[in-house]
């Protein structure tokens, strides 16, 4: 194990719109999704008062008791909202369930909207525990990075050879999921090969996660090494999710990763996964397609794409071990 690099992109002057700056940051992103589907943004643009007040929120929904917590999990397995247990996932299917739970908000909606009403999929009520704030610290977060994902996108289209909002109207209205997570120290007397968040790529598009002091993220290089991605302050760790790299024909690439928690403390870190449209046609773009390169996988819908994700990650839920 080590502390390989991982690039670290400066996004000053994509996100002022500073000249050169669109073009500067496509160039960065492009080539790191490309080589290690991981790297750091900086200069974000995203308020510290709101990263601390989002990580607070993070402590504060943990620390609920269980009866309240286990409250906020209806209907999970259709909607993808609330709260998940410990040990309720399984990210790497052939290893014992994860060490830790979760909370996850989506989109906000309200109950009449015609979404809900016509039963459109991944449209759900977010469920809200019974906190002073909490509600309007998460969505205003959840807001904040989505909108720096639709910005980041901006570079992605760019470096691909397409017009810079070609993935504007396939993230305007998004099954992304902020997941806040909590996982313990890990335990002496865990399964063999339980840890706190197996090894998996993540489904998306990109991910942006704001990890703790903690650490304990861990990416599978090319080469089959493991490298730590330690937590550096004020930036933000961003990959590759397999929707995405099948966007680019395999040209961006999604990166094996894993969390253990060898620290003996608590961890926290809050991760937006950014999913497109339910109804966004996900297909090779015509930039990552040529004589040589023929598109390797066939149109599927966001919605199609994330439903096949996901039953297998808590296919070992609904049979009840």
């Amino acid at each position: 194990m080590n502390n390989a690099h991982i690039p670290i992109i400066d996004l000053d002057g994509l996100v002022d719109g500073a000249p050169g700056g669109l073009e500067q940051a496509a160039q960065e992103i492009g080539q790191a999704a490309r080589e290690t589907g991981f790297f750091y943004v900086k200069n974000h643009g995203i308020d510290a008062d709101l990263i601390a007040g989002i990580n607070a929120a993070a402590h504060a929904v943990f620390a609920l008791p269980d009866a309240d917590k286990l409250a906020l999990t209806k209907d999970f397995h259709k909607t993808n909202r609330g709260y998940v247990p410990m040990e309720g996932e399984n990210l790497d299917p052939s290893k014992p369930a994860d060490l830790k739970e979760a909370f996850n908000v989506g989109l906000e909606l309200a109950p009449d909207d015609r979404r809900i009403l016509a039963g459109e999929p991944f449209r759900a009520l977010n469920q809200w525990p019974d906190l002073p704030d909490w509600r309007d610290t998460v969505l205003k977060y959840f807001n904040a990075v989505w909108g720096l994902g639709r910005t980041i996108h901006r570079a992605i289209a760019v470096d691909l050879k397409a017009s810079p909002d070609f993935f504007e109207d396939k993230l305007d209205a998004p099954m992304a999921t902020l997941r806040l997570l909590h996982y313990p120290p890990q335990p002496a007397d865990a399964a063999a090969g339980q840890i706190g968040a197996g090894t998996h790529t993540d489904y998306g598009n990109i991910t942006i996660l704001l990890p703790d002091e903690v650490g304990g993220l861990e990416v599978r290089r090319r080469d089959g090494e493991w490298i730590q991605a330690p937590t550096i302050d004020g930036a933000f760790i961003c990959n590759i999710g397999d929707c995405l790299m099948r966007w680019t024909n395999d040209v961006y690439v999604s990166t094996p990763h894993r969390v253990v928690n060898s620290s003996g403390r608590e961890r926290y870190s809050i991760a937006f996964f950014l999913d497109p449209n339910p109804d966004a046609e996900v297909s090779c773009l015509p930039g990552c397609v040529s004589a040589d390169r023929p598109p390797r996988y066939a149109p599927i819908s966001g919605a199609d794409y994330l439903w096949s994700r996901l039953d297998a990650t808590y296919e070992h839920t609904k049979k009840g071990s």
